[in-house]
């Protein structure tokens, strides 16, 4: 493979992954800025180290693998005074999250599953309620609802996207 196109493969396998690093990372160090500047530092290490990736094996493993090692770097550089987490709970964590990122897709694919057969109304105010910096007293004041009943809402919005997740999950596995 010549330069261009082991740059083209990274850039699709990074595209294609970088949410779930990004995760991964933000699981281990929930500081947003230290999980940017892993995530930074993550993508320098997986470039400079690309040549050693074998195509074909999983590549979110590997760079999960190089990102523990990153946030472990910014740990020791910063210290714990920013930390919540110790260097073994983050071994710990970042250990079962490798094992389990498999599940992790068939999981989004089903949650989105069920997010497509709420109604438009559900699915409106859903993506209300999550849109950054939205509450759900901004909420029920933009749809003109009281907030005891945005609270219900959103109550049995999520425990339908609950039962509706376990029930796939269930079949498909």
């Amino acid at each position: 493979m010549d330069s261009r196109q082991q740059q083209a493969e990274f850039v699709r396998l990074l595209s294609a992954n970088h949410r779930r690093i990004q995760s991964f990372i933000l699981t281990l160090l929930p500081d947003q800025d230290l999980a940017q500047d892993a995530m930074q530092n993550t993508s320098v290490v997986m470039w400079q180290k690309f040549q050693q990736f074998e195509p074909g094996t999983d590549f979110t493993a590997w760079a999960f693998r190089i990102a523990r090692y990153e946030v472990l770097a910014l740990m020791r550089i910063h210290g714990k005074v920013r930390m919540i987490f110790d260097e073994s709970l983050c071994e710990s964590i970042a250990d079962d999250v490798e094992r389990h990122g498999a599940n992790v897709d068939v999981r989004m694919q089903i949650l989105n599953e069920c997010l497509s057969m709420l109604s438009a109304k559900d699915s409106e105010l859903l993506t209300r309620r999550y849109e950054e910096g939205a509450t759900i007293k901004s909420v029920a004041e933009s749809v003109g609802r009281p907030i005891e009943g945005m609270y219900k809402a959103m109550s049995r919005i999520h425990r339908a996207l609950f039962e509706c997740t376990r029930r796939k999950l269930a079949t498909s596995e």
